[in-house]
């Protein structure tokens, strides 16, 4: 991760963070969910994603054994970020779409087989 703080929000703006840098690499998934969300995970520390307001109302759904929660805005359904259900995990993904159109045309796109591992 590179850069200066970069913003970040869903469509209606009800969920909105700031990220400490622009992701470099970006992760198109095509597991079982993330194809369906049509999401591009960028990876960060919480301690590295800014939420404002803090936390930010948004609806979850928990996915079986990966122990994630995906997070989406309440008013217009865009999928923002998930957070793993275990505090002490130092991880967390948010949907580079959600970026400006030239920060996330910056990352190089990393393809995961997740299809594999459902």
């Amino acid at each position: 991760m590179s850069g200066p703080h970069v913003e970040a929000s869903c469509h209606c703006g009800a969920v909105r963070f700031t990220l400490d840098a622009a992701p470099e690499v970006v992760t198109d998934c095509n597991c079982s969910i993330c194809r369906r969300y049509g999401v591009l995970w960028a990876y960060y520390s919480p301690t590295q994603v800014h939420f404002d307001p803090a936390p930010p109302e948004t609806d979850t759904y928990g996915w079986g054994r990966r122990g994630i929660l995906f997070h989406r805005c309440k008013t217009c359904g865009c999928m923002t970020h998930w957070s793993s259900v275990d505090p002490k995990r130092d991880r967390m993904g948010v949907n580079a779409r959600m970026l400006e159109p030239q920060v996330l045309a910056a990352a190089r796109v990393r393809l995961l087989d997740g299809a594999s591992a459902d």
